[in-house]
C-alpha cells in the first residue's frame, strides 16, 4: 500500500491546467494562466507535505459495542483518533470485511482538530452468529490543504462474538411481565390433592381423596388429616437441536438452524425466570454438544456459550442416536422440545419412530418453521405453466407437512408450526400454555 497519494481535489485542479493547456494554442492568456497554476500547485503540494503531519503523530482505538453483537441488530464499532500534530486533519477508515459483519457505509470519515482527539462512530449489522476476528484498518488522512493524502494500515486484531437476537424475550415486556407469569403458572401454585412437593396438613374435608389422608398424622392427633402439596416448580427442559441437511436452507436471510437456535435461547430465558433446569443437545450425524438440565445462575450463560456458533453440517441427522441418548439421560418427566424440519419423508419415519418410546415417559413438543415462499405460492392464482408447477411443487411440501404433524400429533406429541420470523414467539407461547395446564 502507497504511503502517499494525491488526492481527488489535487487531481480535479491538475484537470483544470491540462484542459487550460489544451486550449491555449492561439490563446496566450491560458498558457501564462496554466503556467501560473502550475507553479501555484506544486508550492502548494510542496507544503502539504512540509506540514504532514507524520503518520506517529495519529494514533487509533477501535472500541467495541458495551452489549454483545445480535444477529440483525444494528450495533455501533467506535473509534478514538488522536491527533498530537499541528495542523487540523480529516480522517478515513475502512474496516477489513468480515464474515458476520455488514458495514452500513464503505467508509467512516471525521475531522480532528490540532492536538485534539475525537470519536467516530459506524453502523454495523450482524448477519452471521458465531466467532470471528476484527482486524486491520485502513486508514486515510489529510491536512487542511487537502492535496496529499496519507495511509496507513493499522493491525487491531480483537474477537467478537455474534448472538441470536433475543428480543422475543423483551417482547414479553417489563412492566408485565409479572402477571404475565403468574397467569401461566410460574409461580408457585398451591393445588389441594395434587401437585409433588409437600406444602401443609390439614383436617379432612368432605370431597377429599382418599389417598391424600396422611395416616401417620391421623395416628397422631387422632383425627382424620389429609396432606396438600403443591405444584412442583423447578422442572426439567431439554432442547434437541437438529444440525443436520434439513437445517441448512435460508428462510428470507438467515438459516433454519439461526432461527432454531433464535428460538431455543428464548425459551430457556423464559424457562430460567420460572426456575426451570434448562439443557440442551445439538446433533447431526453425531451428537455435537450436550448440556444437562440445570438450574444455576451461571447455566443460562453456559447455554448461550454452547449454541451461539453452531453451523449446520451436510449429512443426515441420527434421530435414533439422539433421541436414545435423551431418553437415557432423563430420568424423569420433563418436557423435551425437538427444533427440527422434518418435511422429509424418509426422516418423518425416522422421527416417528424413535418418539413414540420418548412420549411414554416426557411431554415432547416438536418445532417446525413455516417456509414463507410457500405460503405465498399456494397464496398467488396461477397465471402461467410455470406458475402452475410452482404452485403444484408448494402443495405437496404442504402435505407432507401436515401428514408430518398429524403423525406426531396421533403419537402423543404437541406440534408448534408457525412462520420462522414469529418461531421464538410461538415457542414460547406454548411452553406459558404448557405450564398453565400443569401438562408435566
Amino acid at each position: 500500500m502507497l504511503a502517499l497519494w494525491v488526492t481527488p481535489r489535487a487531481l480535479l485542479i491538475l484537470g483544470i491546467i491540462a484542459l487550460a493547456l489544451a486550449c491555449s494554442p492561439g490563446l496566450g492568456v491560458l498558457t501564462s494562466l496554466a503556467s501560473a497554476g502550475g507553479i501555484v500547485l506544486a508550492a502548494a503540494t510542496l507544503t502539504d507535505f512540509a506540514l504532514g503531519p507524520r503518520r506517529s503523530a495519529l494514533a487509533i482505538e477501535r472500541r467495541l459495542p458495551e452489549r454483545h453483537f445480535a444477529m440483525r441488530n444494528a450495533a455501533e464499532l467506535r473509534y478514538a483518533i488522536t491527533n498530537r500534530s499541528r495542523v487540523a486533519i480529516r480522517v478515513g477508515i475502512v474496516e477489513r470485511p468480515v464474515r458476520t459483519l455488514f458495514y452500513v457505509d464503505d467508509e467512516a470519515v471525521a475531522e480532528v482538530p490540532a492536538r485534539s482527539r475525537a470519536i467516530l462512530s459506524r453502523c454495523v449489522i450482524p448477519i452471521a452468529r458465531g466467532k470471528d476476528r476484527l482486524g486491520e484498518l485502513y486508514v486515510w488522512y489529510e491536512n487542511s490543504l487537502g492535496l496529499l493524502r496519507r495511509r496507513m494500515r493499522v493491525t487491531l486484531e480483537q474477537e467478537i462474538r455474534v448472538y441470536p437476537d433475543l428480543s422475543a424475550v423483551e417482547r414479553y415486556g417489563r412492566l408485565d411481565v409479572r402477571n404475565r407469569f403468574v397467569e401461566a403458572g410460574l409461580r408457585r401454585m398451591r393445588m389441594l390433592g395434587t401437585g409433588t412437593e409437600f406444602e401443609s396438613l390439614r383436617e379432612y374435608l368432605p370431597g377429599d381423596a382418599f389417598r391424600s389422608i396422611n395416616w401417620k398424622a391421623t395416628a397422631r392427633r387422632g383425627r382424620l388429616m389429609v396432606t396438600q402439596y403443591e405444584v412442583e416448580r423447578s422442572q426439567s427442559v431439554l432442547l434437541l437441536l437438529d444440525c443436520g441437511r434439513l437445517m441448512t436452507p435460508y428462510v428470507g436471510d438467515q438459516r433454519k438452524l439461526d432461527y432454531a437456535v433464535t428460538a431455543a435461547l428464548s425459551l430457556a430465558s423464559i424457562a430460567a425466570l420460572a426456575s426451570d433446569r434448562v439443557g440442551a443437545v445439538a446433533f447431526a450425524r453425531e451428537i455435537l454438544t450436550a448440556r444437562a438440565p440445570r438450574s444455576t445462575a451461571a447455566s443460562l450463560h453456559e447455554l448461550s456459550e454452547a449454541l451461539y456458533d453452531l453451523e449446520p453440517r451436510f449429512e443426515e441427522a441420527d434421530y435414533a442416536r439422539v433421541l436414545n441418548f435423551t431418553g437415557r439421560q432423563l430420568r424423569r418427566r420433563s418436557l423435551v422440545v425437538l427444533l427440527t424440519d422434518v418435511v422429509d419423508p424418509i426422516a418423518q419415519s425416522l422421527v416417528l419412530a424413535e418418539l413414540a418410546t420418548l412420549t411414554r415417559k416426557h411431554l415432547v413438543v416438536c418445532l417446525f418453521m413455516n417456509d414463507a415462499a410457500v405460503t405465498s405460492a399456494l397464496a398467488a392464482e396461477p397465471r402461467t405453466p410455470l406458475d402452475a408447477y410452482r404452485m403444484d411443487v408448494a402443495l405437496g411440501l404442504w402435505h407432507e407437512r401436515r401428514m408430518a404433524a398429524a403423525n406426531l400429533e396421533r403419537r402423543g406429541t404437541i406440534v408448534v408450526d408457525a412462520p420462522a420470523r414469529t418461531l421464538s414467539v410461538a415457542l414460547i407461547d406454548e411452553y406459558l400454555r404448557i405450564k398453565q395446564r400443569g401438562l408435566l
